[in-house]
């Protein structure tokens, strides 16, 4: 570990000028010496560097979307390739690289930091051997080693032995008990995070290499942080549970108000949506309007929970528009066509069934259907009356063969030419 700090040794000044300025501020308020002072400086310390990091976590959110909007194509690959494992990851890599798409961009927040926790590791490390480092001269080295945390000192390690933690002026039970219940809290932060993020925040309909990652580092990260954590100072301890308490919280914050479509997380967020919606009758902040706009605009691939909100509104006599607002209005309802889409039109009045007509009324409309059809204008031609009359006399023939048609229809069932006599019964 030393020759791993060592290597962020170029950042060691600026951290431990960090830690000084909030150690000066802290050590007026509740003493220069005391565990407060200093363990408060190293807590606003990772408060400045999540902060600094929001833009990264941004893009890891950004990251993550482009990763929700390959599902489709991920899922094609994996029902095309289903019995070749090694096409199917050879196909997913290509897909990630033509559309520019990281799925290890989850990682940067934890690999920026690193130089600043291996950094302040150094720092630390230096204390407890009562060197100097950066800007921490031999009185701030001296107050540093006085300070104590519930009783263990911030340079003390689980590992360390009775000689050491006694020349740090405390015991080596209560060093022990500080930094286990540290490294268990720590790990257990760790575990929650990733679980949260694995249970709720995840569309588990489609299964693809990320997923398995995320898994596996579900349940490495905790025994990593238990293993290494004993030979961590308590200072590290402190800096290390602050950067999971954050990261825990943040990624609450964003399973609940921007989560991932198609998992646990937005069915919930939808439901809250809805009724916020249905209560004020419009989206209230951008963040809503973001979301259903994101809606509305994906047509036939809205999942489950998104349909549900939108056929929710319609009958709610509600309408989602394209910008993300949603209208209430008596002149205009959202329809549902074959495509999944919504589409805004006006109310039609009902339309009448007409009234069920007689047989006789029936007959009469057929025969004047069939009648020819005049001229509205008077022709000076005597000879077109003539031409006129043709059509009707034919009209009457057929009609003078339905006398005959009963007796046709009757012989219908015999068969032409000779028929077969019948054969005699048997008595």
């Amino acid at each position: 570990m030393d020759t791993i700090a060592s290597l962020f040794s170029f950042i060691t000044w600026p951290v431990s000028w960090v830690i000084v300025q909030f150690h000066t501020v802290y050590g007026a308020i509740f003493g220069p010496d005391t565990g407060w002072a200093w363990g408060l400086s190293i807590v606003s310390l990772v408060i400045l560097i999540r902060i600094c990091l929001i833009p990264l976590f941004v893009k890891q959110i950004k990251a993550t979307r482009g990763m929700q909007t390959l599902q489709p194509e991920m899922k094609k690959i994996q029902e095309r390739y289903k019995n070749d494992k090694q096409r199917q990851s050879e196909e997913m890599m290509k897909l990630y690289k033509e559309t520019g798409t990281n799925p290890l961009s989850s990682c940067l927040p934890i690999l920026a930091q690193s130089p600043f926790f291996f950094a302040l590791y150094h720092v630390l490390n230096a204390i407890a051997s009562g060197d100097t480092i950066g800007v921490i001269n031999k009185s701030l080295l001296e107050s540093a080693q006085k300070a104590h945390i519930v009783g263990a000192p911030l340079a003390a390690k689980f590992t360390d032995g009775s000689s050491k933690v006694e020349a740090l002026g405390a015991s080596l039970t209560d060093v022990r008990v500080v930094t286990a219940i540290m490294i268990v809290l720590m790990s257990a932060s760790q575990f929650f995070t990733q679980r949260q993020l694995m249970t709720k925040n995840v569309d588990t309909s489609v299964k693809t290499p990320f997923m398995q990652q995320q898994k596996m580092l579900m349940y490495v990260f905790p025994v990593m942080f238990a293993v290494f954590g004993i030979n961590f100072p308590v200072g590290v301890l402190v800096y290390w549970l602050t950067t999971n308490v954050w990261t825990m919280g943040q990624q609450m914050y964003v399973i609940r108000n921007n989560p991932t479509p198609g998992s646990k997380a937005q069915a919930a967020y939808l439901e809250r949506l809805h009724k916020s919606v249905t209560e004020h009758g419009k989206t209230r902040s951008r963040g809503e309007k973001v979301i259903v706009k994101a809606i509305v605009a994906k047509g036939r691939e809205r999942n489950e929970a998104e349909r549900k909100f939108i056929n929710g509104l319609n009958k709610a006599g509600m309408a989602a528009q394209a910008d993300g607002n949603v209208v209430k209005n008596d002149a205009a309802v959202a329809e549902q066509s074959a495509d999944g889409s919504t589409v805004t039109t006006t109310v039609q009045p009902k339309r009448q069934q007409p009234k069920r007509q007689s047989k006789s009324q029936r007959q009469a409309r057929t025969v004047g259907e069939s009648e020819p059809k005049t001229s509205l204008t008077k022709s000076d031609d005597p000879q077109d009356g003539k031409q006129e009359d043709k059509p009707a006399a034919a009209a009457k023939k057929p009609a003078q063969k339905s006398g005959g048609g009963g007796r046709s229809k009757a012989q219908s069932g015999q068969r032409k030419g000779p028929q077969r006599p019948k054969s005699p019964s048997k008595k």
